[in-house]
């Protein structure tokens, strides 16, 4: 069957499928491992409802505490997400806990530079 041809079957099927593009990394994370994705190429298939993720691509497996993590203060669901290494750049300028690192990169909409100026300046 060619392209073409699963495409129309997969859409008489109600099957959505679409290709995620400008994908940087996918990280599998287990208890003991983590599988780290550099620029695969992701599909998002979407069938009764429910998301279907394809990642293809060469892997490395390393542990997991190796693996860059990303805060989102704003809880689950969205908003804001802030790399973990600009929670640690700012601890790393300033001194202070994470977690005041953290609320202070909130303030600045994420920008570690100004999370910064700003946890300096109350220093004053």
């Amino acid at each position: 069957m060619n392209p073409r041809q699963m495409k129309m079957a997969m859409k008489r099927m109600g099957i959505k499928m679409e290709e995620i593009t400008g994908v940087e990394e996918v990280i599998i994370r287990t208890k003991d491992k983590a599988y780290v994705l550099k620029h695969p190429d992701v599909q998002l298939m979407v069938a009764q409802g429910q998301n279907i993720f394809q990642v293809v691509g060469d892997y490395e497996i390393t542990e997991p505490s190796a693996v860059s993590t990303a805060v989102s203060p704003g809880g689950e669901g969205g908003g804001l997400v802030i790399p973990r290494e600009d929670v640690e750049l700012v601890v790393q300028q300033t001194g202070v806990s994470e977690d005041e690192a953290l609320e202070a990169l909130r303030e600045a909409d994420g920008e570690p530079a100004e999370a910064i100026i700003l946890l300096m300046s109350r220093r004053q």
